[in-house]
């Protein structure tokens, strides 16, 4: 894909480029932020644990750590759904059409060749034919 045509895809004015990377990077971030916030409360643990806990759950790490509390067990299973989901779709939502984009222009390159390919092909066989003279 030419540079132009990932400029053309990220800064044409009716390209809902930016908007869908916009807004599943906000629903990832509100979802990673309710389960800091809800971690901490629920188990006592610092911002850094509780952020490092989420991350490695919305990845589907695993985290390092085991909540001690029910509470804490129901709701990091909660999220554990919530947050693969967000980060799943903010990555499509995201690079999604670009990567669209790339492949459309893979399979018409890949066609070109091909139609290349079978017109020097056809071209060899006209030229190794043997041709016919009646007297």
């Amino acid at each position: 894909m030419t540079k132009t045509g990932i400029s053309r895809i990220i800064r044409h004015p009716l390209s809902p480029f930016k908007m869908r990377a916009l807004f599943s990077i906000v629903i990832l971030a509100i979802v990673m932020a309710i389960g800091t916030i809800g971690m901490m409360l629920l188990e006592e643990w610092d911002p850094v644990t509780s952020f490092y806990f989420m991350a490695l759950l919305a990845t589907a790490e695993g985290p390092a750590l085991s909540p001690l509390t029910v509470a804490g067990k129901l709701f990091a299973s909660l999220m554990a759904f919530v947050s693969i989901g967000a980060a799943i779709s903010a990555i499509t939502f995201t690079f999604g059409p670009l990567f669209g984009s790339v492949v459309k222009e893979g399979f018409a390159y890949v066609e070109k060749e091909e139609d290349r390919l079978k017109a020097r092909l056809e071209g060899k066989d006209q030229a190794h034919s043997p041709i016919s003279h009646e007297d």
